[in-house]
């Protein structure tokens, strides 16, 4: 079951749901079916005993990073 992040049209609500094969998403806050589905970037962490830090999809500019640029820009 994946999990999408959303963003209401009609609340502006951000949410994150589960969502299951056709089911529509409906908006928790304001039971809307009138959501946008938001670009999310991976984010996975490295393996115990190594002294890196956590893994977020940037390319290293200041700006990037979780919700930044991925490495495309």
């Amino acid at each position: 079951m994946p999990l999408y992040e959303y963003s209401c049209e009609q609340c502006g609500e951000r949410i994150e749901l589960l969502v299951r094969g056709g089911e529509q998403p409906e908006c928790p806050h304001c039971q809307s079916t009138k959501l946008t589905k938001l670009l999310s970037v991976v984010a996975g962490h490295v393996a115990s005993g190594s002294d890196a830090g956590p893994i977020d999809g940037g390319c290293g500019r200041p700006q990037c990073g979780m919700g930044g640029c991925a490495g495309l820009g």
